[in-house]
């Protein structure tokens, strides 16, 4: 659902705020430390050695920075990059042309890449490992194999299923890393840098407020950023304060821990329903009205991680922070106890 408000999906109407605010090196990029450290290192041996980076793969949940990510890369390596999504690439054809068109130590940046068909990732195994198009030339007995050489390349993927990667592609990446959900005071550093670069007055704890609401997740922070400057700019003086954050969250329906709607139902729904779990998410799904895909992607990874929800092999189970958040008992438990 692109049209909420806490998705870590990105709807169309937001590519155009999201450019403005990315960071272009990673001196700028805030948090995912580990990440940025070791990509420096990468970066500078790569540079060092006027040698094209290895392939680099991030996932992660949505929202969280890998595109973001991938071209602050690319701005380090001081190269052009080239960014297209799996499911756009259709037929041999559209990948031989982007293949093709790319510069020395250029950077191919593929999102959802876990979407890309069977015969496209076989045209990609030998322009990553060989740097060159294996292309195959008329049809039946006159077909004959036609090697291209490409420039040497970077190819950045990105997925939010790493698990969907089948194994030749995945290891042919020789740069690996998760993208983890952001703590508070990042995501607090984020809002106060996105508030300056558009303008927008933050007094006291107001970036902290929008922080703790944003589920650790930078695309929901300045999302959520710019519907409450709208709140300030019409119900109160324009200054983002405290009080109006409050208020304008309120307003969202987004409580403290950053769960809207949705959340509450998929919760309760696994408490009353289904008393509590085990429950498959396909129950789950027909239950709540939702889809499969958008339950695993965008709203059990913050469930999962911050303790509301579990996920075992017989199905989804509730927590007992979950029961205890509805103020509920969870069974065979002591309230006491928790």
């Amino acid at each position: 659902m692109t049209n909420r408000v806490i998705t870590g999906g990105r709807a169309d109407d937001e590519a155009q705020y999201e450019v403005g605010l990315r960071p272009r090196v990673l001196d700028e990029y805030i948090g995912q430390d580990r990440v940025r450290d070791n990509l420096q290192v990468s970066i500078a041996a790569a540079r060092g050695r006027k040698e094209a980076l290895d392939h680099v793969l991030l996932y992660g949940p949505p929202g969280l920075g890998k595109t973001t990510l991938a071209h602050v890369i690319a701005n380090e390596l001081g190269v052009a990059i080239d960014a297209t999504a799996g499911p756009v690439i259709e037929k041999p054809g559209d990948l031989a042309g982007l293949l093709t068109n790319l510069k020395e130590h250029d950077v191919l940046f593929i999102d959802e890449i876990h979407r890309l068909a069977p015969a496209i990732e076989e045209i990609l195994y030998p322009a990553m490992e060989d740097y060159e198009l294996d292309l195959v030339i008329g049809q039946g007995p006159s077909a004959r194999s036609v090697k291209v050489p490409l420039q040497k390349f970077t190819l950045i993927g990105a997925t939010t299923r790493a698990g969907l990667l089948t194994a030749p592609l995945r290891a042919r990446f020789g740069i690996v890393h998760r993208l983890d959900f952001y703590e508070d005071r990042d995501i607090e550093e984020i809002v106060r840098r996105s508030a300056h670069i558009l303008g927008v007055p933050v007094d006291g704890d107001a970036a902290a407020e929008i922080a703790r609401r944003s589920r650790g997740t930078p695309r929901i922070a300045n999302r959520l950023l710019r519907r409450v400057r709208d709140y300030a700019q019409v119900r109160a003086d324009g200054r983002v304060t405290p009080e109006v954050t409050r208020a304008a969250m309120t307003l969202l329906e987004v409580d403290d821990h950053g769960f809207d709607d949705i959340d509450r139902k998929l919760l309760r729904t696994i408490i009353e329903k289904f008393s509590g779990g085990p429950v498959g998410v396909n129950s789950i799904a027909a239950a709540i009205s939702e889809e499969k895909d958008a339950i695993e992607d965008m709203y059990e990874p913050f469930l999962i991680q911050h303790g509301f929800l579990d996920r075992t092999p017989r199905g989804r189970v509730a927590t007992a922070r979950a029961y205890e958040y509805f103020g509920l008992t969870a069974p065979g438990r002591d309230s006491r106890l928790w």
